[in-house]
């Protein structure tokens, strides 16, 4: 099954002329981060001087706006016959929670509502011109990350988070050969939670375990982007809207950094002036 292509796509293509370059952030598991890596790597790239967009997929787990400091107000708006979505902390964003506003009120949603909605997310909105479009996953390798790889033949590549954990490997080795399946590139690891680094004794404490992403990148042959300490500072801002690659310490502001640089590197290597 992992050397099977699936060549299928989706009709009414969006061509995404305005937009340079997609990257998807995702992983095979939950409550692995992913959310909070694709909020602070589209931060990141924007303080590099890049123009980004931010859209979340995850239609029973919407977190971006939360995280990025968008409130019940940043709603897409009407501009003539287009749609254009809000800009919050420098990010265009556009997230299923902008159209649900009540607070705790579940999305029950079967696959084609949630494929439907994914191609209106590319179709009916007008993202402008972007440098990058940051697509953040639901976890595994359903509905939603299946239709964005047979929907866009603009597609740069996939960012897979995880932590050090056995369990979390399991997963994310399923999500890299899901891109191959697909016949997508992986642009890279992320080790989210990775270590915590003790305020008393300055000592690297190993939780969740060490050199879990190592060993996948090593096996897979795919490069180990950043490792993002675990700290309940990082935690804080992304809860109350603070993305860390902005506001955190240099300690915690740096992983993120990395991460937007070797990106950049990676993907703009081809651009033309």
């Amino acid at each position: 099954m992992a050397d099977k292509k699936v060549p299928f796509h989706l009709p009414d293509q969006p061509k995404l002329d305005n937009i340079k370059h997609v990257i998807m952030v995702m992983s095979g598991k939950g409550g692995v981060g992913k959310s909070t890596v694709a909020v602070n790597l589209a931060v990141a790239l924007s303080l590099e001087g890049r123009k980004v967009g931010l859209m979340d997929i995850d239609m029973h787990g919407p977190n971006v706006m939360r995280m990025l400091g968008g409130t019940e107000k940043d709603h897409p708006y009407q501009v003539g016959e287009k749609i254009l979505p809000p800009e919050v902390n420098g990010i265009k964003v556009l997230s299923v929670s902008q159209f649900v506003p009540e607070g705790g009120k579940p999305i029950v949603w079967r696959g084609a509502i949630k494929t439907g909605t994914i191609k209106q997310f590319f179709n009916d909105i007008e993202w402008e011109d972007l440098d990058y479009l940051i697509i953040d996953a639901p976890p595994g390798t359903g509905d939603e990350p299946l239709t964005v790889m047979q929907l866009l033949n603009k597609f740069d590549g996939a960012i897979i988070v995880t932590t050090p954990s056995e369990v979390s490997k399991d997963d994310v080795e399923r999500a890299i050969n899901f891109f191959k399946i697909m016949n997508k590139k992986v642009l890279g690891l992320v080790e989210n939670m990775a270590y915590f680094l003790c305020p008393n004794c300055n000592t690297k404490h190993y939780i969740f375990g060490k050199d879990g992403a190592k060993s996948l990148s090593e096996k897979y042959d795919i490069p180990l982007l950043a490792e993002i300490p675990l700290s309940e500072e990082i935690r804080t801002n992304m809860d109350t809207g603070k993305p860390a690659a902005y506001f955190g310490k240099p300690e915690h502001v740096a992983p993120y950094v990395q991460l937007a640089k070797k990106v950049i590197a990676e993907v703009e290597k081809d651009d033309k002036e």
